[in-house]
């Protein structure tokens, strides 16, 4: 590939560079040349004043393959992060069966070989996400697992829980929660407060969360020395104890969705199925809660928690409807119209959160636009008004509440690995 990208703004946060009006050539999977009026033998596509940062990376999101391929599979799933502008995914072991052994890592990533989107794996911190045996960690690593996780279910046990503490430490794993304390979530469908009261549903409270995110960074302190990350956090509260947690020095990290930062617990009169979540949707005040934590650091990341499901998974009544909903196609529109356009972050921060953080995290080679270094990144134009519509979807799934929606910033395509895709849309 000799691609030389014309009149672009250039954000990269790693380096504090933010320019426009900038060429860029990219020549064997390596840029080239940064630098004005560029002139190249090479193939020109003049981007018209639009964004080029460190390729995006989604630390979360369900590629439902291998054993739910019906929803999603590991070609279709990177499809669709391609689309959406991402360069990188970290996919969730709650498939069938789960990610707990080399085996499976080996069918994944061969499943991802070739394609542009680089593929990170999650592997379970105990035996099918069951919470009672340690799964085989130190294979898990071995193979190449980035971070564990039982990711659905939250390890009951504190003591199991210590002890997963104390393996993925030998290994410098990420461990990451899903907080849910379930004797207090059974039957529950979306947030407990005044439209679960008002609707007649079954409610989960915001605790049930916040007990877990306690405990665990309690076992993570008690350990020492192990990084520990609250996955889509939803609550005021556990932003509280995240905030809390780094000012006494702890590895402790969160991340959360697009989905908890633009939506309340009141879409669900609205959109439905399309609204239930999990965690669900919170308050207004949660909400706020989530962009101080985005704003002052507390949030490292942001991540989709991309969940496919058929289409009667979603054509239910809510209390029996599956939970989630997809979000690589939807991620960088809702992040550049909710956050970026709103003033409630800089471009920058949002590209940190997006791009940066989560290769941090995960412990991935750092991207970066200069000279020398490989062409990781994902472009797009801030400015474009255009309204999302099914048409749009790469996922197999199309269970999202945010069809018709109209987004002010909109995808222009990503390089990565030596190739190029872009939205001709």
């Amino acid at each position: 590939m000799h691609l030389l990208l014309r009149n672009i703004h250039i954000v990269d946060p790693s380096i504090s560079l933010d320019e426009t009006g900038i060429d860029l050539e990219i020549k064997g999977g390596i840029i080239a040349r940064i630098g004005r009026g560029l002139e190249s033998d090479a193939l020109v596509r003049d981007l018209g004043g639009a964004v080029v940062a460190p390729g995006f990376f989604d630390m979360h999101v369900h590629l439902r393959e291998p054993g739910q391929e019906n929803k999603e599979t590991i070609a279709s799933g990177l499809e669709a992060a391609m689309a959406g502008g991402f360069t990188g995914v970290c996919c969730m072991p709650n498939t069938a069966p789960p990610i707990s052994d080399p085996y499976v890592v080996s069918y994944i990533k061969e499943k991802a070989a070739g394609h542009l989107v680089e593929l990170a794996i999650c592997g379970t911190m105990t035996k099918a996400r069951q919470g009672e045996e340690l799964a085989p960690i130190a294979s898990l690593a071995n193979a190449g697992v980035r971070m564990i996780s039982d990711d659905g279910s939250a390890v009951k046990s504190a003591e199991v829980m210590r002890r997963v503490f104390e393996y993925a430490k030998m290994f410098d794993l990420l461990v990451t929660q899903h907080c849910e304390e379930h004797s207090m979530t059974a039957g529950a469908a979306i947030n407990e407060g005044r439209v679960s009261t008002k609707l007649g549903i079954p409610g989960w409270p915001s605790v049930a969360e916040e007990i877990i995110i306690a405990r665990d960074i309690l076992l993570a302190e008690y350990v020492g020395g192990v990084r520990y990350h609250a996955a889509h956090v939803s609550t005021k509260g556990g932003v509280r104890m995240v905030r809390e947690a780094k000012a006494r020095g702890l590895a402790v990290s969160c991340e959360v969705t697009p989905h908890h930062f633009t939506l309340t617990d009141e879409a669900v009169e609205t959109h439905g199925t399309m609204a239930k979540m999990c965690p669900p949707l919170r308050t207004q005040e949660d909400v706020d809660a989530i962009m101080e934590g985005l704003r002052d650091g507390t949030i490292d990341a942001i991540a989709t928690d991309h969940a496919p499901h058929a289409l009667h998974e979603k054509e239910t009544d809510i209390v029996s409807a599956a939970f989630g909903i997809i979000g690589l196609e939807t991620a960088i529109p809702l992040g550049l119209s909710f956050l970026v356009k709103k003033g409630r972050l800089s471009l920058s921060q949002y590209i940190e959160r997006s791009s940066l953080a989560p290769r941090r995290l995960l412990g991935l080679p750092s991207v970066a636009i200069k000279q020398g270094e490989r062409a990781n990144l994902t472009i797009f134009d801030p400015e474009k008004k255009w309204r999302f519509e099914s048409k749009d979807i790469r996922s197999k799934s199309h269970n999202t509440p945010f069809i018709g929606t109209e987004f002010t910033g909109k995808v222009v395509g990503v390089v990565a690995k030596g190739n190029a895709y872009f939205n001709e849309s």
